[in-house]
């Protein structure tokens, strides 16, 4: 499967999805940090990639949809921005609203 394939069908597959460096217990680099505790602190499942650990994705991520820097948060299929967007959302409680929203999407025995 090629890459932007892989990135598209993991958007697609995962209603909240992070792709971060490092992952939410240890991240690796500020930026990444400070989103993942947001999302934690919505109090719902998401998933993330570490990209870091995926070369692949690291390097091509930034065409996927045309935003140059990680970390990135997709809701819904939809990329919703990166850190800065990220707490400026969490921050008006638009990211809480969003992501409950969404969690409601994951099959019943993956919620939470």
């Amino acid at each position: 499967m090629d890459v932007l394939e892989r990135i598209k069908d993991q958007v697609e597959s995962n209603p909240i999805i992070l792709y971060m460096k490092g992952t939410p217990q240890f991240p690796q680099c500020g930026f990444s940090s400070r989103t993942a505790a947001a999302l934690q602190d919505c109090g719902e499942k998401f998933a993330y990639v570490n990209v870091l650990a995926d070369p692949e994705i690291f390097e091509n991520l930034p065409r996927f949809a045309d935003w140059p820097t990680f970390p990135q948060l997709y809701i819904d299929g939809e990329l919703v921005g990166g850190c800065d967007i990220t707490l400026e959302m969490h921050g008006s409680g638009d990211l809480q609203k969003m992501v409950k929203e969404a969690a409601q999407k994951w099959p019943a025995d993956e919620q939470k």
